[in-house]
């Protein structure tokens, strides 16, 4: 497992159109200073479910981010998706979860190897007394935006929440 710094020095800029993996979900017209705070690269088991809630709750205490307990949450389930429903979860596979913030909005990609059998989509009929499948409905319910797209990464997952 391989985790960068949490806290690495000054802001980058997003060139347009961006190539980084890192915060791919954001808008390629954006352009405005973007933190990076901090990215894991986690094999695709199960057990990275955990790592990574854990690896968000500690970066993110750091920030104190008001909705932390929300990202938490959101990733968890992404990560979740990608070791159940990715090619991620064959021997070798990794996910990625990238955290960024910009204009006080909090940025987190979810990388993963995608499938060529499966893509993100919210299943019908879901709701709070749902069983399974609730995982991409909780993050549209809760992220101020979300969405997906493939790039030279992989499969990106990717919500934002805004800072209050």
């Amino acid at each position: 497992m391989r985790s960068t710094s949490s806290r690495p020095s000054g802001s980058w800029v997003v060139p347009e159109p961006y190539a980084d993996p890192g915060c791919a979900g954001l808008p390629q017209h954006a352009t405005k200073a973007v933190e990076l705070l901090g990215q894991i690269d986690l094999p695709g088991e199960a057990a990275s479910v955990r790592k990574a809630r854990h690896y968000l709750r500690v970066l993110l205490a750091e920030t104190g981010h008001p909705q932390a307990d929300y990202a938490v949450l959101l990733v968890s389930e992404l990560v979740a998706n990608a070791v159940r429903h990715s090619d991620s979860r064959l021997p070798r596979g990794q996910v990625t979860v990238t955290v960024a913030r910009r204009s006080g909005t909090l940025h987190v990609d979810v990388i993963d190897a995608g499938s060529a059998t499966s893509s993100p989509r919210v299943q019908v009929g879901t709701d709070t007394e749902t069983c399974t499948g609730r995982g991409l409905w909780l993050v549209q319910e809760l992220a101020v935006a979300w969405g997906w797209h493939e790039s030279k990464a992989g499969r990106v997952v990717w919500f934002q929440l805004a800072s209050g």
